[in-house]
């Protein structure tokens, strides 16, 4: 998603407060790279100019040639000597083949340099750095965003730029900022029951059609066959219906509860930002934020 909005960092000012030394370890951080990480609506705003340039390298059209090429290139060997421009010339039915999967290589290796090298830009780099030394001391992150760590879109993956990864550090006993006036933000019972059917289904339309087909191929082989018990597979066809109709439902219900579902999850990720403890979030409604 590359659309202007406000990005939430997964820490904040208040959170790298709560520990002196963790506080100094940050100052320290952006003092090397220019970025005040304790002013919550500079990094806000740094997060979302680096997403958008992460998005871009990695979808230019460097990206698409290289995958048009690709796909070419495999298909072409077993096309090429159907035309009948190569009829008789083999060279010319396979040749092609070579430089197509060449420019494909080419043209991916680019997009891949110009996505880890906006992935690893010196700002966001050291706001990894920080959100690793809060990690040491203890303050842990309701969550990372994927493009954060260069994580597959559905957030799995180690990602080619992770958060640093520091030994554990011994906290001190006093913070150096005012407490938190946020509160942990309470769970409503419309998030639980998305939490509860968010990995259901899936399958509805798949089976709806594989239930029609099969009905509709009973009955081609009735009438081809003059085999009357053909016929019976026509009542896979209302079957099919019923299936379709379970799968709306249950799309819409998840629907119906995902926007309360996605305000909670960024609500906590805002008060573990601040500072605040709360719940950690469960993989449903990571992958809500993920999107």
């Amino acid at each position: 998603m590359t659309e202007a909005r406000t990005v939430t960092p997964p820490l904040g000012g208040a959170a790298f407060a709560a520990d002196s030394r963790l506080l100094e370890g940050v100052r320290a951080v952006g003092a090397r790279t220019g970025v005040d990480y304790t002013d919550d609506e500079a990094v806000s705003e740094l997060l979302a100019q680096h997403r958008r340039a992460v998005d871009r390298a990695s979808r230019g059209p460097a990206g698409w040639i290289g995958g048009l090429a690709l796909a070419a290139g495999m298909i072409w060997p077993f096309i090429g000597h159907t035309a009948p421009a190569t009829a008789g010339k083999p060279l010319l039915a396979y040749a092609p083949a070579g430089p197509l999967l060449v420019l494909a290589v080419a043209c991916l290796t680019l997009a891949r340099l110009r996505w880890k090298r906006a992935l690893t830009h010196k700002e966001l780099a050291g706001y990894r750095e920080v959100l690793g030394l809060a990690r040491a001391y203890g303050i842990e992150p309701a969550h990372v965003p994927a493009w954060l760590e260069g994580r597959r879109e559905d957030g799995g993956g180690k990602g080619a730029a992770p958060i640093t990864r520091y030994a554990p550090a011994e906290r001190s006993a006093e913070g150096t900022g005012t407490p938190s006036k946020v509160s942990p933000p309470p769970k409503p019972a419309a998030v639980s029951e998305y939490e509860r059917v968010a990995d259901q289904g899936g399958w509805h339309d798949e089976v709806g059609w594989l239930l029609l087909f099969a009905g509709g191929i009973g009955a081609a082989v009735a009438v081809s066959s003059g085999e009357p018990l053909g016929f019976a597979a026509l009542a896979l066809v209302p079957l099919a219906v019923v299936v379709w109709v379970a799968g709306h439902r249950q799309g819409s219900r998840k629907a119906g509860l995902r926007p309360e579902a996605e305000a909670y999850a960024r609500a906590v990720v805002a008060a573990r930002a601040a500072g605040v403890e709360t719940s950690d979030l469960s993989p449903q409604l990571r992958a809500l934020l993920d999107d």
